[in-house]
């Protein structure tokens, strides 16, 4: 299928077939995406913690108001953010140096600008910049996902304090986003069977 094939193919997945899961390389695949996807800078403030485990996914559901597709799903994608700081930041740059080989005197100018602007940043505003870096995870993720024939479901509807207690994220030093269950689609979901909805690509879309 081509690339549009592949988005007209895609769903919001409401039920899994519970009984198919994902092999091991499709969720390595997955993960190879997440850590690729473009974010702000490079600097990848956003974690991700795979869940297979189908007790956790049992529990998950009381903590998604009753979504049933973080149990049948094969998997579980929980995208996480970390808190990035001034260190946080040195740290990016040193890994620069170290994998390119980029002389001191270039990364400096950069270096200094990133280390102040977010050394002078509110710890909220720092937080709702990288759940932005995760929403844009999330769309490649949707993308590649259709790319591969393997079915999704992008949920903002949990409870994030809850699920970072369930997965211990606390001690880790990160914070539940967003969820992305993934899988089959079972052949009682409805949804799949319906026409998708979008405006006309007209009203949509202008060239200038």
């Amino acid at each position: 299928m081509n690339s549009i094939n592949s988005l007209e193919w895609r769903y919001a997945t409401k039920k899994f077939d519970s009984e198919r899961h994902l092999e091991e390389n499709q969720l390595d695949l997955l993960a190879k995406a997440f850590n690729l996807t473009a974010t702000s800078y490079g600097l990848q403030p956003c974690r991700l913690i795979l869940v297979t485990d189908q007790d956790i996914k049992d529990q998950m559901v009381a903590h998604s108001f009753g979504q049933l597709q973080v149990k049948d799903a094969s998997a579980v994608l929980v995208l996480c953010t970390v808190h990035v700081d001034d260190a946080y930041v040195t740290e990016y740059f040193n890994m620069v140096q170290q994998q390119r080989g980029t002389p001191e005197e270039v990364l400096q100018p950069f270096r200094e600008f990133l280390e102040s602007e977010f050394a002078n940043k509110a710890k909220e505003d720092v937080r709702q910049w990288a759940r932005n870096q995760a929403y844009l995870i999330m769309g490649n993720l949707l993308t590649v996902c259709a790319m591969e024939k393997i079915d999704s479901c992008p949920m903002e509807g949990f409870e994030p304090k809850k699920i970072n207690q369930l997965l211990g994220l606390e001690k880790l030093g990160l914070e539940s986003t967003l969820l992305l269950p993934v899988g089959y689609r079972s052949e009682e979901d409805l949804m799949s069977q319906m026409k998708k909805v979008r405006r006309q690509q007209q009203e949509m879309i202008s060239y200038v």
